[in-house]
């Protein structure tokens, strides 16, 4: 059963609403370091209204039920214009408490764009976001080709937060950009006309 919010604050902005969502719930998670620095590559870029919603501050239920953290989240995501997903990779995919917290909602996900932040060993978390895309068309979102990628993460962040990788910040910048223009269009879309399926 999926809990369908469809009700939207009201705007007060006319830009898109980036939600970053922290993927990984575990109690010694990375993910809050890459998570923090791209919403503020996103708040830089100034095209998108951005907020940081973190899986961990909601107790959702693996048989998904409905409950206050449902409600509560889901009204956060009904919220937004566009995701971008922050996920780690956990034995070859994604974690069980993003894929928990997107089995939750439909509704909310549906006709928006999604981008991804990976990171893990050798392969970057890209094996998760692989998966991952599979999951979000079902659910009838878009996701941005481009991915931004962290490999080997222990090692590519200082003590700020930062990527001491000078090429992070253009390549946040093009899937920005990517992300950005399909956040406008569809958003531009479902206010013209709402999107079935």
């Amino acid at each position: 059963m999926t809990t369908t919010i469809t009700q939207s604050s009201p705007r007060t902005t006319t830009r898109p609403r980036l939600a970053v969502l922290i993927g990984s719930v575990r109690a010694d998670r990375f993910g809050p370091v890459p998570a923090a620095w791209f919403a503020q590559q996103a708040r830089e870029h100034a095209a998108l209204e951005v907020e940081v919603v973190d899986l961990a501050d909601y107790d959702l239920s693996v048989s998904l039920s409905a409950g206050d953290d449902v409600a509560a989240l889901g009204a956060r995501l009904a919220e937004a214009d566009a995701f971008a997903v922050v996920t780690p990779e956990y034995n070859h995919s994604f974690p069980a408490g993003l894929k928990s917290a997107i089995d939750h909602f439909h509704q909310e996900w549906r006709a928006k764009p999604v981008a991804f932040v990976s990171y893990g060993g050798m392969a970057g978390g890209l094996r998760a976001v692989e998966q991952l895309r599979q999951v979000f068309a079902e659910l009838h979102a878009v996701t941005v080709r481009d991915t931004l990628s962290f490999h080997n993460f222990w090692g590519t962040f200082d003590d700020d937060g930062q990527p001491m990788d000078g090429a992070a910040g253009a390549a946040a910048k093009q899937l920005l950009d990517q992300l950005t223009w399909w956040a406008v269009s569809l958003r531009e879309a479902r206010d013209k006309r709402p999107y079935l399926n």
